[in-house]
């Protein structure tokens, strides 16, 4: 296991207000623990800032600004939680499209907690299926999705791959799934 992902740049999107510090931490440690490169990527430059739960947590350094960067330069998408982070993300137009090309493209896309509201409002849940934190079902419904509460969900059904899982107690899932799946959709030659 310690080199599946070799050779696989993963972008986490994060804006600067506030992610959930472990569901950003955990699957980024998983990533480089089997050979992939992590880069976090934001709306703005500088730090982001992390909580846990509504507590100030530690702060992260941004690699790129999401409007210096590609999807072309990555291989899979993570889109950590909390509730500040993907509301900022949905927000932004560079986000939401950013979050898009993954879909568009074909690439795997992680998304855990509150982080399919920046699926949501890119218009990509539609006739898939998904989980997040409980709350966020009807928003799903509403856009055609369907939610399930399960501690991960894997729809490939679409054009690309998505993992989603419920809240921080599913990361142990979230982060095999992820790294499953994220090899899977790479090419064997790499």
């Amino acid at each position: 296991m310690a080199d599946e992902l070799t050779g696989i740049t993963v972008a986490f999107l994060v804006a600067p207000e506030g992610v959930e510090q472990v569901e950003l931490t955990e699957p980024w440690k998983v990533v480089e623990a089997t050979g992939g490169t992590a880069k976090l990527v934001s709306t703005g430059s500088g730090t982001v800032q992390a909580y846990h739960h509504l507590d100030r947590a530690d702060t992260f350094p941004v690699d790129a600004t999401v409007d210096s960067v590609s999807v072309d330069d990555f291989d899979a998408l993570v889109l950590p939680g909390g509730l500040a982070n993907p509301d900022a993300l949905r927000m932004n137009s560079d986000a939401v499209a950013f979050a898009r090309g993954f879909v568009d493209a074909g690439k795997p896309v992680a998304a855990i907690c509150h982080a399919p509201w920046t699926l949501i409002e890119a218009d990509v849940v539609r006739d898939r299926t998904l989980t997040s934190w409980p709350s966020l079902q009807t928003d799903v419904k509403n856009a055609g999705g369907t939610w399930v509460d399960e501690e991960v969900s894997v729809d490939s059904r679409g054009p690309n791959t998505l993992i989603t899982s419920r809240n921080p107690d599913d990361l142990p899932a979230f982060n095999a799934t992820l790294v499953t799946e994220f090899a899977r959709a790479q090419p064997a030659t790499r």
